[in-house]
């Protein structure tokens, strides 16, 4: 049964805010264990696009790359570039955000390293002949790591239910074709209701949309389903094509399995279940969120991390003024409210599967 470790968020005095807690949860976890004197140990999160504030705090952050260095390690703070034409498409424009949004020297004194490279080709094929890939595309730099901590913040994904510690191994650590790879199985299908605003055409970033007979339509071998055109049809008439969800959470899984697979024994995790909003911080803003804010978990499985803050997050009663819709009680599962085609639980189970971790855990409360 594998260890989990939790702290609320509760303080009465200083030696119990959340700096503490966060330096406690990775001793109690036995972190130093995992990272060697000498290691270059990337800190793999999320910077967050420019408008989202629901990121982990890069304040959370500083304690866990102080630790890092006690263990005689040199860290450096890392992500990918993203698929979709935002503000993290290239390193320039990610390191710019990343800076924005607060991880600049001044407060986390490490280097920040786009781990694919400026334009998302630095990666390393790994060999894993799974179910669905044969060779997993990794980001270079991730894999040239020595070992990693890996920082998640747990929320909702409207193609894999949540995002925890799998989601951002798997797609957070591929480079940009890997990626396309994931998404693949997943490209948006089009209405007949469609009014023909062109809005989705615009939206496309490699122009794989257009208008025919007042209707707006899409050439598949060009489309690199980043799903920009989602978001922007103004009448909701563009979704996935949910018979090919499962296959698109399994090809997820197989790339977390790929970004640890040479790192046994080197790697870290930590889950933050504070602002659970119900969109990956991939998006442009930051929704308000569906349940209270709960705590910090920290695990060296992270099937058991992932399956934890899942069950955290359900124990909740809802937020009914938030984008979840039913499943506002106890027990009832907060991210079917949200997305009610989409079973996150595979990520678990598969990851099991593949023997990335157990979902079977001791929930130990520091």
């Amino acid at each position: 049964m594998a260890k989990v470790y939790f702290s609320d968020l509760r303080s009465r005095n200083s030696r119990e805010n959340k700096i503490t807690k966060i330096k406690k949860l990775f001793k109690a976890a036995g972190f130093e264990n995992n990272i060697k004197k000498d290691d270059l140990t990337a800190i793999k999160l999320h910077f967050g696009e420019k408008g989202n504030d629901s990121y982990i705090n890069p304040v959370f952050v500083r304690p866990i790359v102080d630790e890092v260095k006690k263990a005689g390690a040199n860290p450096f703070l890392t992500d990918t570039n993203t698929l979709y034409y935002g503000s993290r498409h290239n390193s320039v424009d990610h390191l710019n955000t990343a800076i924005m949004h607060g991880f600049g020297y001044a407060v986390i004194c490490v280097p920040l390293i786009i781990a694919d490279g400026i334009n998302g080709e630095n990666e390393t094929q790994i060999e894993i002949n799974l179910k669905h890939f044969r060779y997993a595309k990794i980001a270079g730099d991730i894999e040239g790591s020595d070992s990693i901590v890996v920082l998640s913040h747990f929320k909702g994904h409207g193609m894999s239910g949540f995002g925890g510690a799998i989601k951002n191994l798997a797609m957070g650590c591929a480079s940009a074709t890997g990626k396309l790879e994931q998404h693949e199985c997943a490209k948006p299908v089009l209405s007949e209701e469609c009014t023909g605003c062109g809005r989705c055409i615009k939206s496309c970033p490699v122009s794989a949309m257009y208008l025919e007979n007042g209707k707006s339509k899409i050439k598949y071998d060009a489309c690199i389903a980043c799903n920009n055109c989602l978001m922007t049809c103004p009448e909701s008439l563009i979704d996935l094509d949910w018979d090919n969800i499962k296959p698109f959470i399994e090809k997820m899984t197989e790339y977390a399995f790929a970004a640890i697979k040479n790192k046994q024994n080197r790697v870290c995790y930590m889950n933050f279940l504070m602002d659970i909003t119900p969109d990956c911080d991939c998006v442009p803003w930051s929704d308000s969120p569906i349940v209270p804010d709960i705590g910090i978990l920290a695990s060296k499985d992270p099937v058991a991390l992932d399956t934890a803050s899942y069950h955290l997050v359900n124990q909740q009663c809802g937020f009914k003024d938030s984008l979840l819709t039913h499943n506002h009680d106890r027990g009832e599962d907060k991210f079917r409210g949200l997305y009610e085609k989409i079973d996150g639980e595979i990520q678990m189970k598969y990851g099991e599967e593949l023997g990335m971790g157990s979902m079977d855990y001791e929930l130990i409360k520091i």
